[in-house]
């Protein structure tokens, strides 16, 4: 990541906000230590001064652009060391996994980095078993360290940028997770800054909400330091709790509506919200180049297509948000 000489450590809420990540790094250490599971091997902590820690693009050539933080999904499975320790976690010193990741952030950046600098860290996420087990506590459990470094990274970008730069968080998925969290302790002087929060594929809960005034669902295309969240099935009766309930949100990425007023995607493709639910129905997919995920994802809903379905629309959206941005406050 390119570094520039306007620190924000020296700026006071900055400051309180890296104390609270470093106090929370601290609590979430002693908890992840104490529910470490039997055999299990913890990869290594990548350190984020590191470039080849990050997946960057520099895109913004007329100073009118954001800066982009986006989070990646879980690629990872369950694997063992050689003396046969499970590890339940990417790991970010090993070029296969960054490759993976690489894979998803890359198309990412295609759409979002569009004249934008685009920021991706490499993370310990999760693999997917956690996630398959659907059991709360499993996933929480495990997440910690994940976030551990997202918080890590997120410190550092804030060092390593422009502090009056508006900036988007992104993720999908675990990735999505990650944003919420984030937003969950984000001062209010930081939050000045953010465009918009997207987060594709996972859920916002009443809780979330309650918990940070940071945390405003969007209600149109244009509004400012909101939160997009949306999830897609099929029908209703697919809605899949491990990452879609409970939701407080949700907004059609189509027509930017929260009603259940129909947009038509690709000619063929009807997408409406469920307000009762909190999710988008979408009619005429089939879904077909989306295989089921250890069959509790991609079964009725369209988890895996979240980022890619409504990649147009999202490329439109986030640069319409980013001309509100600069219209309103330059």
């Amino acid at each position: 990541m390119k570094r520039n000489a306007m620190n924000w450590l020296g700026r006071p809420f900055v400051g309180v906000f890296l104390l609270s990540l470093i106090l929370v790094f601290a609590v979430s250490c002693d908890e992840n230590n104490a529910s470490s599971e039997v055999g299990e091997y913890i990869p290594e902590a990548p350190d984020y001064t590191d470039d080849t820690m990050w997946f960057t693009q520099e895109n913004d050539a007329t100073g009118q652009g954001a800066d982009v933080f986006y989070l990646v999904s879980t690629w990872e499975v369950d694997w063992e060391t050689e003396d046969g320790r499970v590890c339940h976690y990417a790991d970010v010193h090993n070029p296969e996994h960054r490759a993976d990741m690489d894979k998803e952030i890359s198309r990412i950046a295609g759409y979002m980095g569009l004249g934008n600098n685009f920021y991706s860290p490499y993370y310990r996420h999760t693999t997917i078993e956690a996630w398959e087990t659907q059991n709360e506590d499993t996933i929480s459990r495990r997440y910690q360290l994940a976030f551990e470094d997202v918080r890590s990274a997120f410190e550092t970008f804030l060092k390593q940028r422009e502090p009056e730069r508006p900036f988007i968080l992104a993720g999908f998925s675990q990735g999505a997770k990650s944003v919420v969290e984030l937003l969950k302790v984000m001062p209010e002087e930081l939050h000045r800054y953010l465009v918009a929060a997207y987060v594709m594929g996972y859920r916002v809960t009443p809780e979330d909400v309650a918990s940070t005034p940071n945390i405003q669902a969007a209600q149109d295309s244009t509004d400012l330091g909101v939160t997009i969240c949306y999830n897609s099935v099929s029908d209703v009766q697919y809605i899949k709790p491990v990452v879609c309930v409970p939701c407080a949100m949700c907004i059609n990425p189509v027509n930017w509506r929260t009603d259940a007023t129909p947009a038509t995607l690709q000619d063929t493709i009807t997408v409406s919200v469920s307000p009762e639910h909190h999710v988008l129905v979408v009619k005429g997919f089939s879904g077909a180049g989306y295989p089921p995920i250890r069959g509790f994802l991609n079964v009725g809903d369209y988890h895996g297509a979240e980022p890619w379905l409504y990649e147009e629309c999202l490329r439109e959206n986030i640069q319409a948000r980013i001309r509100a941005y600069y219209n309103r406050y330059r």
